[in-house]
């Protein structure tokens, strides 16, 4: 099974702690956000867990025990954008988060890291021309150490308008004037440019449009095949195969003001000050009237090896 982590906070960032107690005593308990009184039980161990997926703003935290994941399958998908403070409060100097990125890199493998380059939105600070020359030096820094960049453009769900009232959607002009550029730069740099839910309009341009989080996407960095259940599906311009996420939403510190997964400010801090280290869940902890149950895993490698490019 795929284990994910960065589908609603940031683990490595604010979590790792947490994350080295869940790693070292085996299982994690996981709140239903929908559901607060139902609650999933995990086991975390090689023997189920194939690969572990990270999405994070800020990976530096868990490097020092990346030893804890040694005999997982493991991929990386770490966000480095153009942003400043004013967009991204809590995040690291890009500069910090490039120098853990290639750490990383050199330690997982090419194959298991890859740059995400999104939401793309535009202003007056971040112009067309901005992101153009910004991610072109950010793809020479990262040159060798990644073979995928996804891009996506903002997406106006409810919260972010909340928390973002001025920001506007992307042309489909420039749309395709990113695209093309960044396809461009890619291809520079030994980089391929992979869309998230954007459909196709970038293919003819030679971005590749099949999805960021795939089944494919996993079987490359652990070089195995796999063959998972059938999955439901979500919206109908995402193809990732998504599921048994461990965190919690309204728990990310980033502040990120295009940020989809916390509600507000005020909630999310008020969130933080409840987090227990020690305690299985990421929120609080285990309370009375709770309905735990284990989930149903089991190993999809097809144990059949094979030989990825």
């Amino acid at each position: 099974m795929i284990l994910h982590t960065g589908l609603r906070t940031d683990i490595p960032a604010f979590y790792s702690e947490w994350f080295v107690n869940r790693l070292k005593e085996g299982y994690v308990l996981v709140r239903n956000p929908y559901n607060p009184t139902q609650v999933t039980k995990y086991v975390i161990s090689p023997e189920v867990v194939d690969v572990i997926s990270f999405c994070t703003k800020n990976p530096g935290p868990f490097l020092p025990h990346m030893e804890l994941i040694r005999d997982y399958g493991q991929y990386w998908y770490v966000t480095i954008t153009p942003y400043g403070r004013d967009i991204e409060p809590n995040v690291p100097l890009k500069e910090k988060v490039m120098e853990s990125f290639i750490l990383l890199s050199k330690k997982v493998g090419v194959n298991c890291v890859g740059w995400r380059y999104d939401p793309i939105f535009l202003s007056d600070t971040y112009t067309l021309e901005r992101h153009i020359s910004d991610f072109e030096k950010m793809a020479e820094t990262l040159a060798g150490y990644t073979k995928v960049c996804v891009i996506s453009f903002i997406d106006l769900y409810k919260k972010v308008l909340r928390n973002f009232p001025e920001v506007r959607t992307v042309s489909k002009e420039d749309r395709l004037t990113l695209g093309r550029e960044f396809v461009r730069i890619g291809k520079k740099y030994g980089i391929t440019i992979k869309t998230c839910a954007e459909g196709d309009e970038l293919a003819p341009y030679g971005a590749d449009c099949s999805g960021c989080m795939t089944i494919s996407t996993f079987e490359k960095a652990i070089g195995c095949a796999l063959k998972p259940p059938k999955q439901s599906k979500g919206r109908n311009e995402c193809t990732c195969y998504l599921g048994a996420d461990i965190g919690a939403y309204n728990t990310c510190g980033h502040l990120c003001k295009y940020c989809y997964a916390n509600y507000d400010t005020e909630t999310v801090k008020r969130n933080m000050k409840a987090h227990n280290p020690k305690s299985p869940i990421i929120l609080g902890e285990v309370a009375e009237g709770d309905e735990i149950k284990e989930a149903k895993q089991e190993s999809w490698k097809d144990m059949q090896l094979y030989l990825f490019t």
